[in-house]
């Protein structure tokens, strides 16, 4: 399945946890990675020491982004990147060069790509103004981001990806893709693993760099919560999660409430599919038995620490 992926990797464990995900999908053919969010240039060359590392330095990666369109910028650095001293990796990219590789790629490809954001959406929104034609290009577009069945434990009702650039996002709810789904915190906070269950399915191989960065995220926290991953996962493996067709429309009034989700299943509109329950095992099972090697060429079991 060709596959672009767009990404603020190096805040959260999360994006380089599904990045690796993507580059042991056997069904997956990444044609390209684009960055967002602050310092996007750090960003690309983590996903380059990446891809570097799991022997895939072939995949192209432009950086995008710096800023929100409208609102302030809320992200501050990329904790992550002390993790590049260690680890081989590509030092320059083009500023700005996100947007036109995304759009080269699209109408090269009509039809048949599926576009996956997990980060900020700045980068898609432009993507869809600049070219409106790109959404009814697109196989599918999948997203990593929102809140939509009511507020969430420790999170509320804000999620950095649609709150941190609200008007992209509107932009892109609004926007005609054939087929869009949206993997929001209601299900991916039910996709936990402790610190030290995760430290153990990251010390080795390819995925020690994952482990390194993962180290970082482990100075201020104690879990991972499986949020990017799940959302890569059902593109494969869709029956991981249940869809809830319905509209999903942005507030963009000031205030708290900017960015805020509502979803409407009465309006007769349904361009949006939200995932409403998950199978956390099941998707941990598949997770582990794609992202980690297996030198028989064997597939194991494993489940939800």
């Amino acid at each position: 399945m060709p596959l672009l992926l767009d990404t603020d990797i190096g805040s959260n464990i999360d994006d380089a946890l599904c990045l690796a995900y993507l580059l042991r999908q056997r069904r997956c053919e990444l044609l390209g990675i684009t960055t967002v969010g602050c310092e996007p240039t750090v960003r690309a060359q983590l996903a380059s020491a990446i891809c570097r590392a799991f022997g895939r330095g072939e995949v192209p990666i432009h950086s995008g982004s710096a800023v929100p369109l409208i609102v302030d910028q809320r992200q501050s650095d990329v904790p992550q990147k002390t993790v590049l001293a260690n680890w081989p990796h590509h030092e320059k990219f083009k500023p700005n060069s996100a947007i036109d590789f995304l759009r080269e790629m699209i109408h090269a490809w009509p039809g048949q790509i599926t576009l996956l954001s997990i980060g900020p959406l700045t980068n898609i929104g432009l993507l869809f103004a600049v070219d409106p034609e790109i959404p009814r290009l697109l196989r599918q577009y999948v997203l990593m981001g929102g809140v939509y069945l009511g507020p969430v434990p420790h999170y509320g009702l804000t999620e950095r990806n649609t709150c941190g650039d609200p008007h992209a996002t509107s932009i892109v709810f609004r926007a005609n893709v054939p087929k869009m789904r949206c993997v929001g915190l209601d299900v991916t906070t039910q996709c936990r693993m402790p610190a030290d269950a995760c430290r153990a399915r990251l010390h080795s191989g390819a995925l020690k760099i994952i482990g390194d960065m993962a180290e970082v995220w482990f100075r201020d926290h104690s879990e991972v919560v499986f949020h990017d991953p799940l959302a890569a996962a059902v593109i494969f493996e869709s029956d991981l999660c249940t869809f809830q067709p319905c509209l999903v429309q942005i507030n963009l009034e000031g205030g708290r409430e900017q960015g805020l989700m509502c979803l409407n299943t009465q309006s007769g509109q349904t361009p949006h599919q939200v995932a409403v329950i998950v199978e956390p095992k099941a998707f941990f099972e598949h997770y582990f038995a794609t992202a980690e090697e297996h030198p028989t060429g064997e597939q194991s079991d494993y489940g939800a620490s």
